[in-house]
């Protein structure tokens, strides 16, 4: 059996799309054929005892290509007889591939997200990029956005896509919105709900900054914002002057984002591109999990966050830096509710087809299983 060893930052039970995406790709795997190598976490002893597969903690919260990283990747490579490696981010970690290789890795596999794309775009970062690249069977890509970014460093011929799935199982119409709706008194009234982490990238300051505009035309609507970040002071000040028309909840246990995705009319992360082009959204799964939970989007247009929409078929695409864009794609959806659950029924249905873990999973197998030195495989 091809035994596979996952070194990553991004690893529940911290939160994150890329957490969930990365651990996705372990929890797919047949049992006793991968181990991961992830940092310390609060609450990752109760949750690695969950799992399927050997979870190992690095003491600290964050995992740098130092001497001390490299040297327990590589005891974890050849005291377990794995065969492949996968850096679940490629930057800055995969900077240890050459470690790996001496170590007995025979085939290396980098995934990437939006910030290896950013990188692609600074000089000292993008020699980085190059060098990581090169100890690389395979580097993969999300969408075309990231691909054509990686492709200006990275050669093509070792680009192979591999973009987060969704369950569709769990996020999907019905999944307990009524439940979040009672309990937060919110009844029968429109809501757009946007549930991600609290940074500035993510545009939820945009949409209070759009918000006055969408109550003078829907007066009941309420923007129900999820998750927690460092930029919760701030959205909680810009939105005392609406009253009960926002509600900030807070970090919520990930158990219960499908309901509070369920517990929307419309979702909307109107993401924007920010810092020069360094921070910058990959794709932005959630838009899929919305989505697959039968709700029209509204997309920010930075990145790859376009890549997980069709623009007036599952949603729509604003600029996240202008509120009057942002409030008036809003508006149009909560003035006709049979339109946008029309966009989130063919959104379900997209999602269903394009984006199930079913296809991740093959994809992932075909990029495992696929002989040292050859990056593409089959329907990828």
């Amino acid at each position: 059996m091809n035994r596979t060893l996952i070194v990553t930052n991004d690893f529940p039970p911290r939160a994150g799309g890329i957490q969930s995406f990365v651990h996705g790709l372990a929890a797919c795997r047949p049992p006793g054929s991968v181990m991961v190598y992830a940092p310390s976490w609060p609450g990752c002893a109760d949750f690695d005892r969950r799992q399927p597969y050997p979870v190992v903690r690095h003491p600290t919260s964050l995992m740098l290509p130092t001497r001390a990283v490299a040297r327990r990747a590589a005891e974890l490579v050849t005291g377990s007889e794995c065969e492949t490696v996968v850096f679940g981010a490629a930057a800055p970690l995969g900077l240890l591939a050459p470690r790996m290789r001496a170590a007995g890795a025979r085939r290396i596999v980098m995934v990437t997200h939006g910030h290896e794309a950013a990188w692609a775009g600074v000089p000292v970062a993008r020699g980085l990029l190059a060098r990581i690249g090169a100890h690389a069977d395979a580097v993969t890509y999300l969408g075309e956005y990231t691909r054509r970014r990686l492709a200006e460093v990275i050669p093509e011929d070792r680009l192979v896509r591999l973009a987060p799935g969704v369950d569709t199982g769990l996020f999907r119409p019905g999944a307990g919105g009524q439940g979040v709706r009672a309990a937060l008194g919110l009844e029968d009234r429109p809501v757009v709900v946007c549930l991600s982490r609290l940074v500035p990238r993510k545009g939820q300051d945009m949409l209070l900054r759009a918000w006055p505009r969408v109550l003078r035309a829907v007066p009941d609507a309420v923007l129900l914002i999820v998750g927690g970040g460092p930029y919760r002071r701030v959205l909680e000040r810009l939105a005392r002057p609406m009253g009960d028309s926002v509600r900030i909840t807070g970090p919520v246990p990930w158990a219960s984002l499908p309901a509070h995705l369920d517990a929307g009319d419309v979702f909307a992360m109107p993401c924007r591109t920010r810092l020069g082009g360094l921070d910058v959204e990959g794709l932005g799964i959630v838009y899929l999990e919305a989505s697959a939970s039968g709700l029209p989007v509204v997309a920010g247009s930075s990145g790859g966050a376009p890549d997980a929409v069709l623009p007036g078929e599952t949603g729509l695409v604003v600029d996240g830096a202008s509120p009057a864009e942002i409030a008036a794609a809003l508006v149009r959806l909560l003035e006709d509710p049979a339109a946008a659950r029309a966009m989130g029924e063919r959104g379900r249905e997209w999602v269903e087809r394009e984006w199930d873990w079913k296809l991740v999973t093959d994809r992932f197998a075909g990029l495992l299983e696929t002989p040292p030195g050859t990056a593409a495989v089959a329907g990828t």
